[in-house]
């Protein structure tokens, strides 16, 4: 199934952790650390509001760039941040979810040394994986696992979602710092 399938199915509940998840992997661009989300993760598997800790990781993630890569995939991380709802089931979730995915493929490609030869991300969101760069490529199984695991177990998926999630943003941190050694 294509993750724009994949997304078009999710509940709440999946539409946010996918979101999340998007917006997690990008921190290290906009300075932030590793536990800066956690209390929305903590919100997603209790069910609690997750507007405080929304705002305090807006807070966090204010003003400092993590010298990504320029200042697209900045802007994109942080439109991003900006654009999360103030629920996780707010009416505008699936958009965010589907702005979220669109917007981390696309950091991913900018980032991505290699050369990705499909005119869009839409190609890959909607199952078109010949001749992937391998950013691009882990990061489109990063966001189908995050859907398939909260289809599949709902709050116990999320665990293992953020597992997932963490294991991206260690991949796009490594590529930010390989990037910014071979700038300096």
């Amino acid at each position: 199934m294509s993750l724009v399938e994949l997304i078009a199915q999710a509940d709440e509940r999946g539409l946010a952790a996918s979101g999340l998840a998007c917006l997690d992997r990008c921190v290290p661009l906009l300075g932030g650390d590793d536990l800066v989300l956690r209390p929305l993760w903590a919100s997603l598997a209790d069910g609690s509001d997750w507007s405080a800790g929304l705002e305090k990781a807006r807070g966090s993630l204010g003003g400092g760039a993590g010298g990504g890569g320029g200042d697209e995939v900045e802007a994109l991380a942080r439109r991003m941040l900006d654009a999360a709802p103030a629920s996780p089931d707010a009416p505008g979730i699936r958009l965010w979810a589907d702005g979220c995915s669109v917007a981390s493929l696309r950091i991913h490609r900018l980032l991505d040394p290699a050369a990705d030869p499909a005119p869009s991300v839409d190609t890959r969101r909607e199952g078109g994986t010949e001749d992937m760069s391998p950013l691009v490529a882990a990061e489109l199984r990063r966001q189908v696992t995050v859907l398939e695991l909260l289809a599949g177990h709902g709050a116990a998926g999320l665990r293992r979602a953020l597992d997932v999630s963490t294991e991206g943003r260690r991949v796009l941190r490594a590529v930010v710092s390989r990037r910014a050694r071979g700038r300096g």
